[in-house]
Parts: C-alpha cells; sequence; structure tokens
C-alpha cells in the first residue's frame, strides 16, 4: 500500500509542478518521476529489511541476502534509467520483467505469511494477493504508459 500511495501521491505533485513550470500537464513525464520516486523508497526496504525480504525467497534460492541486495540495487538503477530519456524504453521493458519476476515471491511470501518488516510468519497471507497482483498489474501498466508507450 505504502508504494502505491508514494506513487500516487508524487504523480499528483509532478503533475501540478509540470503545469505551473512548463504550462501544460505532462503526464509522461509526471508518471516517470512518479515511478522513479517509488522504486527508490521500494528499495530503500531492500537494505533496511534485508532479512525480511530474504524470507520472501523460496528455499531452492541460493545467496538469498545478495538476491535481495542486488534488486534493490536495480530498483535504483531503473529510476535512474527511467529518467535518461536515451535509455527510458530499454528501462521501462527491463522493470516490466523484473515486476513480472517479483511476482512469484510476493505469492511464495502470501503463501507462508511473511510479514518481512517485522520479520516473522504472521503477515497477512494469501488475502494480500488479492490487492498485490492487481498493484502489480498497475505498476506494469503504469511504466508501459510513462516509459514505453509512443505519444
Amino acid at each position: 500500500m505504502k508504494p502505491l500511495i508514494v506513487l500516487l501521491s508524487v504523480f499528483a505533485v509532478s503533475l501540478l509542478t509540470t503545469k505551473i513550470v512548463r504550462g501544460n500537464f505532462q503526464f509522461a513525464l509526471s508518471g516517470r518521476i512518479a515511478m522513479s520516486v517509488m522504486l527508490v523508497f521500494t528499495a530503500t526496504a531492500h537494505f533496511a529489511f534485508t532479512k525480511g525480504m530474504s524470507m520472501m525467497l523460496p528455499e531452492f534460492i541460493p545467496f538469498k541476502t545478495e538476491t535481495i541486495y542486488l534488486t534493490g540495487i536495480l530498483e535504483i538503477v531503473a529510476a535512474i534509467g527511467l529518467c535518461i530519456p536515451n535509455f527510458r524504453v530499454l528501462t521501462g521493458w527491463l522493470l516490466i520483467l523484473f515486476f513480472i519476476l517479483l511476482l512469484p515471491a510476493n505469492i511464495y511470501a502470501a503463501a507462508k505469511h511473511i510479514d518481512f518488516q517485522k520479520e516473522t510468519f504472521d503477515g497477512n497471507g494469501p488475502t494480500y494477493l488479492w490487492f498485490r497482483i492487481p498493484l502489480q498489474l498497475v505498476f506494469i501498466g503504469w511504466t508501459y504508459l510513462s516509459a514505453i508507450r509512443k505519444r
């Protein structure tokens, strides 16, 4: 829920700012700025809640801690890539792939009732997926519309 709040809040502020500064609403630019800020926000969780996020990965995945750090770094790199015109489209496609690849970890975490912030097994469980799966689709659509789609 917090990433969605960050995404929508930054989008609203960016949209109003582009209207004031440029004289018109810049939806795609505001969308990329919002997604970039949200990615930096979520990347911080990879470093602040590393152990809990490691619990979200199935047993067969090796180097869990390193994987969490790497995905946090990838989110920061993606945030930067969305802001560089020459890398925007490629970053958008890679980010969509990244969002798709994250979904199994979220499903696993829900099935195991993992609360990554508390590092416990008393999280929301499978009901969380009723929010998370549509949210993942929102992130994918948002990335496509703001970074890839030709205007």
